[in-house]
């Protein structure tokens, strides 16, 4: 039996969070989440995801910063990191890959296809 992928949600806003974890744990993924980019470097060692969902704009260090530094730690690097933002102008999206995120995804989510373009990013296969 396959061991259920692990994602980490990194985001401020405790709303979103919620509907992303029952989202994909309704859909047989492991999810925890962190409020902020402590919160997070605490928990990547100890739970060891196989995706970020990263929000670009928190408090403190921004989910882009948080990002450059996860790909500049060889410890870190081989984790996908994909932007979960509400950005939606024109360039956003190059701009966050350019800054080391591994693919985007847009909010608000669209509950019902939201787990299989992750599993999708997981899996490395494009829709």
């Amino acid at each position: 039996m396959t061991a259920a992928p692990r994602v980490l949600v990194v985001d401020d806003n405790a709303l979103n969070v919620e509907l992303v974890a029952f989202v994909l744990d309704a859909d047989g993924f492991t999810v925890a989440s962190a409020t902020d980019a402590g919160d997070a470097l605490r928990q990547i060692p100890l739970f060891r995801p196989e995706l970020i969902l990263m929000d670009i704009q928190m408090p403190d260090v921004d989910g882009l910063e948080l990002t450059r530094r996860l790909k500049a730690d060889p410890a870190t690097r081989h984790i996908l990191i994909v932007a979960f933002t509400a950005y939606a102008m024109k360039g956003d999206e190059a701009r966050l890959l350019a800054g080391g995120c591994d693919g985007y995804l847009s909010k608000p989510i669209d509950v019902a296809s939201f787990a299989t373009k992750v599993r999708h990013i997981i899996t490395g296969r494009t829709e």
